[in-house]
């Protein structure tokens, strides 16, 4: 029970601290992204504005810089847009360290210019070839590979620009990267973590519930004295002064708490899970079971109808599953509003499915949520149920968990099913 709930508390927290984490990564990348996509646009419209082709007048924003200030290619800018010898600005030195390419195209197709920006990375002929099939997309901007690019129809020709994208491509890729390996090792990190959370967290409910399972078996093998010498006491008593009322209720009320004590014992012994396993063929225990049953419950009128398939084999204590199989029929049998009982045991995937059913008046999902607490009865009114004492279920719910199973409850068509599975032993 506790290592599951280890388990919730590490995937909880795993799960909490990586969905924060890859939200914040992946809001740092995408905005990254944005903002150099951003950048090189408008970088790009700048070196539109200011190309010229030869021969022609420069642009009205053009005129407006000095004689000394580039125009058509950055990257063949060796002074400061304002020529005054100052350092260029942030946004200026950027413009001028990226990577410029432009080719002007007649109406009539012909190139009239091409500048590849001093690039050894491209030449003439591939540049033109580029930007003539930038051309045909009849795109006015977006990227092609590595560049980023912007169509403008212009007094008697068309120019392409193009800005590389190359380097910054590349510093995204190392940043993915960097953050895929910040990312897993943030992850390693968190599990270690939660490992350590979620113990120190169980830790005090799991001495707690060691304590209350001491306390139980503690209590049980105390109260068995006293229970014996009342019993015995009682017998002289009936020996010297004969039958009475007063005698047969202390009987009757010793005998409850005989009762009580040991099925304490039992759920102590099913919750430890301490006691010896071994191969044994479930199949044969549940017919075991089933049959000195089947007589108990034709004297009250309820035909037990099961089906048992052949060969299922376990590994678990023989005791204790004859003590589930046992408390299911019982409760079937106690509870039921009639009508048969059905048991049946099958295989099914790599478990042992054991069902018991019977009719019964419909259950609450607030009672279904209690129905394997300890001492509860859906009885409110917790009146005598004949030895019953709200243990039963769960002293089945203990010796399924020490076995490795699980069990359920459900109401269907005005039959309640109890299902238990088992896992098969691996042979």
């Amino acid at each position: 029970m506790f290592n599951k709930t280890r388990r919730k508390i590490v995937f909880t927290v795993v799960f909490s601290l990586l969905a924060l984490m890859l939200v914040t990564l992946t809001t740092i990348y995408i905005s990254n992204l944005i903002a150099l996509d951003r950048d090189s646009r408008e970088m790009l419209r700048t070196f539109a504005d200011r190309y010229t082709l030869e021969g022609q007048t420069p642009p009205p924003d053009a005129e407006k810089r000095p004689d000394d200030a580039p125009d058509a290619n950055p990257g063949d800018m060796t002074e400061p847009p304002d020529g005054r010898g100052e350092r260029p600005g942030k946004d200026e030195r950027a413009f001028r360290l990226s990577t410029f390419y432009s080719v002007a195209f007649s109406d009539d197709g012909g190139v009239l210019a091409a500048n590849s920006g001093n690039s050894v990375l491209m030449s003439e002929e591939e540049l033109t070839k580029t930007a003539a099939a930038i051309l045909k997309k009849g795109m006015q901007s977006g990227k092609s590979g590595n560049m980023t690019y912007l169509v403008e129809e212009r007094d008697g020709y068309t120019l392409v620009a193009m800005i590389d994208g190359t380097i910054n491509n590349s510093n995204q890729t190392a940043l993915f990267f960097r953050m895929l390996i910040i990312g897993s090792a943030a992850t390693v990190v968190i599990l270690i973590v939660s490992i350590f959370i979620a113990r120190a967290i169980v830790r005090p409910l799991e001495e707690n519930d060691e304590r209350q399972k001491r306390f139980v078996s503690d209590a049980g093998h105390e109260l068995k004295t006293p229970i014996a010498v009342i019993s015995a006491n009682s017998e002289l008593l009936k020996r010297q002064i004969g039958q009475s009322e007063w005698l047969d209720n202390i009987d009757y009320e010793n005998e409850k708490m005989s009762a009580l004590v040991k099925h304490l014992l039992d759920l102590s012994h099913a919750e430890r899970g301490d006691l010896p396993k071994e191969t044994l063929d479930l199949s044969k225990l549940v017919s075991g079971e089933v049959l000195p049953f089947e007589s108990l419950a034709f004297e009250k009128g309820r035909p037990v109808v099961s089906s048992v398939e052949d060969g299922l084999i376990v590994e678990g204590n023989a005791n204790q599953l004859r003590q589930l199989v046992s408390i299911l029929l019982d409760n079937a049998l106690s509870h039921g509003t009639g009508g048969e009982i059905a048991l049946t045991l099958k295989k099914e995937k790599h478990s042992a499915l054991l069902a018991v059913s019977n009719e019964a008046k419909e259950i609450s999902e607030e009672q279904f949520a209690h129905l394997f607490d300890r001492f509860y009865r859906a009885n409110e009114a917790r009146e005598d149920t004949g030895g019953h004492y709200g243990l039963g279920l769960s002293i089945a719910k203990a010796i399924t968990a020490a076995h490795g199973g699980s069990i359920a409850a459900a109401c269907k068509d005005g039959r309640a099913v109890f299902t238990v599975l088992l896992p098969l032993n691996k042979r």
